[in-house]
């Protein structure tokens, strides 16, 4: 009887014990001028080791009124995006960035196979149609990451409690490669704040 308590209670008690350590981070983006920067993407990754196993949640990028809803995205690689077109005209969604070159030729409704974003980097997509149309997909290689709100707070949740290195990305950062970095311990419960060099807003 011992041995079957043991048995199933053993994962149960693991689990429980890795709920009881996982954290969280909140972090506030500014601009230079110390504004709050919308649609920035913040992540954590191990400063030793590699970040967990685990399945890319997939993402949804619509099109509705000729843009691309939402203007910035985050998903970790792996992930699967799917791209409905909501207007009642076609539309061409392409990218040439190196992390994926791809191309939805025009089309209504719902591709029928969403694109994998298998390469961590950016990707800008656009409109061949539509010259309007942008939108930033940043893809990491971590499941923990956030985007902020319009008053550039994000909160990263189920993060472990060790030593992490916080990134921060902005589609109006001079240099999209020259993320800024911290390091970070989220059992400290201290907020993470980054003020960023961004382009003025085209």
């Amino acid at each position: 009887m011992m041995k079957a308590y043991r048995f199933f209670f053993a994962p149960l008690l693991a689990l429980c014990a890795s709920l009881a350590q996982a954290a969280s981070v909140h972090v506030q983006v500014v601009d230079q001028a110390g504004a709050p920067v919308p649609n920035a993407v913040v992540y954590a990754t191990p400063v030793a080791g590699k970040p967990p196993a685990t399945k890319p949640a997939g993402a949804i990028i619509d099109q509705v009124k000729r843009r691309f809803v939402p203007l910035v995205s985050v998903v970790q690689t792996g992930a699967s995006v799917t791209f409905p077109n909501k207007d009642n005209i076609e539309h061409d969604v392409y990218s040439f960035s190196p992390a994926k070159r791809f191309e939805l030729n025009l089309y209504h409704g719902i591709p029928s196979n969403p694109v994998v974003f298998d390469k961590p980097g950016l990707v800008v997509m656009g409109c061949n149609i539509h010259d309007q149309m942008v939108s930033y997909l940043l893809i990491v290689d971590t499941p923990w990451f956030a985007k902020t709100d319009e008053k550039g707070m994000a909160v990263i949740d189920n993060l472990p409690a060790d030593a992490l290195k916080l990134s921060a990305w902005h589609f109006r950062l001079g240099d999209p490669n020259a993320q800024p970095t911290q390091k970070i311990n989220p059992a400290a419960d201290v907020p993470a704040k980054f003020a960023l060099q961004l382009r003025p807003a085209e």
